[in-house]
């Protein structure tokens, strides 16, 4: 079963409940990847949130070293009664349960809901992993407490379009604020083209020469935290045809760099590798530049982020942003 996690990574298009959440150009799709304690282990479970001119999507894949488990629910504009409910499945002899309530939901435009929703995965009689600001009367349906053990936030992945900007938030501390991240690069103006980012309207990076450095990496502070933003605009500039660019904005909590750390731990399964591998494809292709000399940019498997966080040390959050250019 493979194909679970491709349809929660997958680079242009995911399918949910045969819902096609995937268009021409710009995917309408956002993927949150959480660990949380769940059957007795460190877990990774990834909440998909997709849009398409047939209505939304909403999928929640867990991890398992012997099989992936997916709930998928799709939303058709008038099938009102599929915007809440609940669905189970078992992880050996433990059963999981999503709750959701969507009824009254509002997107502001995007495929994920921003006011007015839950979505609850229980297990042992604890609400393991809450999403939405409803928590009271996700409280009230679940009839369990949240558990002690919070799930940790590891991997944003957004799609974002624009023609010269590109924007949007993320938090990057557990006691941070929200900061609004804008992207600008105009890659059709007769003067050489420029990369800025900008944080909270201030610009922190900003590359010239772009067309002989259109892949690097530069370390900024946000909140006193260092993180590490990556870039790849090789497609902007040379294969249009091919859509987007790629962002990543790695936080770190301490002062090394756990991207270029070899951790040692157990070889993962391979629904674990198919879980990153879209991810590392992608990521693979950036050049870090450490001490004047490159090398290839190497993240952590799923097994090692399986296998830190909550339960092992903790570890900085992730945002992976693909810019695609709406022409």
């Amino acid at each position: 079963m493979p194909e679970v996690f491709h349809s929660c990574f997958g680079e242009h298009r995911i399918q949910a409940s045969g819902l096609l959440c995937g268009r021409k150009g710009s995917p309408n799709v956002v993927t949150s990847l959480y660990r949380t304690k769940l059957a007795g282990s460190c877990r990774l479970v990834s909440i998909t949130w997709c849009k398409s001119l047939m209505g939304q999507a909403l999928s929640v894949c867990v991890d398992h070293p012997a099989i992936q488990y997916t709930c998928k629910v799709g939303m058709r504009p008038w099938q009102i009664w599929k915007k809440q409910g609940c669905k189970s499945f078992d992880i050996g002899a433990k059963m999981v349960e999503v709750f959701w309530d969507l009824s009254s939901a509002k997107y502001f435009g995007g495929p994920e809901p921003q006011e007015y929703f839950y979505v609850a995965l229980v297990c042992d009689q604890e609400i393991v992993l809450l999403l939405g600001d409803l928590q009271k009367d996700a409280l009230k349906k679940c009839r369990v407490e949240i558990a002690s053990i919070e799930a940790t936030l590891l991997l944003r992945k957004e799609h974002v379009p624009g023609k010269k900007s590109y924007s949007t938030k993320a938090q990057f501390g557990d006691n941070g604020r929200t900061h609004d991240i804008a992207i600008e690069c105009n890659t059709r103006s007769e003067k050489e083209p420029r990369l800025y980012v900008r944080v909270d309207k201030q610009v922190v990076i900003q590359v010239t020469r772009l067309m002989w450095k259109f892949r690097g990496n530069q370390t900024i502070l946000v909140d006193g935290i260092p993180v590490e933003v990556f870039w790849d605009v090789h497609n902007w500039l040379f294969s249009p045809s091919d859509g987007h660019a790629v962002f990543m904005f790695q936080c770190s909590l301490s002062n090394e760099k756990p991207w270029l750390k070899e951790v040692e731990v157990p070889a993962p399964s391979v629904h674990q590798e198919a879980a990153f591998h879209s991810l590392k494809d992608t990521m693979h292709k950036l050049w870090v530049t450490e001490n004047s000399s490159a090398s290839v940019l190497r993240l952590p498997t799923a097994c090692s982020l399986t296998e830190r966080g909550p339960c092992r040390g903790a570890m900085g959050f992730s945002l992976l942003l693909h810019a695609w250019k709406d022409e």
